[in-house]
């Protein structure tokens, strides 16, 4: 199937197969290895990108599902010389042990901070839930967070 689709603001058209899931098209033809693979099944979230500005599975996504939609992944966070402000922050706040979850974890603190510019803990807590880390226990996860959130905060009122 041809599919059509935006990804990280890019435009494409690309031949997928019916059981090619979205992980699968980003990682291979795309090179898109930001994503990660980690138990196929949904409930890791290290394969977390957003579909529409919403937080979601690539693992659990047939790339067929994305065609006509916008897909954002971690490389499209911020370009190639600049990290983006919560990538910033994690890098502060200590958030990035071995990094494996951190590009899900990246996400969907995005996803939370475009829908809620001022979270609570409890609601930073809910929306990383389905991620799982296994090095930093979570604490300068959130704390990265809400650091942006301030941040994202003074931005806006300055």
């Amino acid at each position: 199937m041809l599919l059509n689709t935006c990804i990280n603001g890019r435009n494409l058209q690309i031949e997928v197969s019916t059981t090619d899931r979205l992980i699968d098209l980003l990682r291979n033809p795309l090179q898109l290895t930001g994503t990660k693979e980690g138990c196929a099944e949904g409930e890791c979230g290290s394969c977390t990108v957003l579909l529409d500005g919403r937080s979601v599975n690539a693992c659990l996504v047939l790339a067929v599902q994305v065609n006509g939609r916008k897909v954002q992944t971690v490389e499209g966070l911020a370009n190639p010389r600049d990290l983006s402000l919560l990538q910033q922050k994690f890098v502060e706040h200590g958030a990035i042990q071995c990094g494996f979850c951190t590009p899900g974890m990246l996400m969907a603190a995005t996803s939370l901070l475009a829908q809620k510019p001022d979270p609570s803990d409890d609601e930073i807590r809910q929306a990383l839930a389905g991620n799982l880390c296994r090095c930093t226990g979570y604490t300068s996860i959130i704390d990265a967070v809400r650091a942006t959130a301030a941040a994202m905060r003074e931005v806006q009122n300055a």
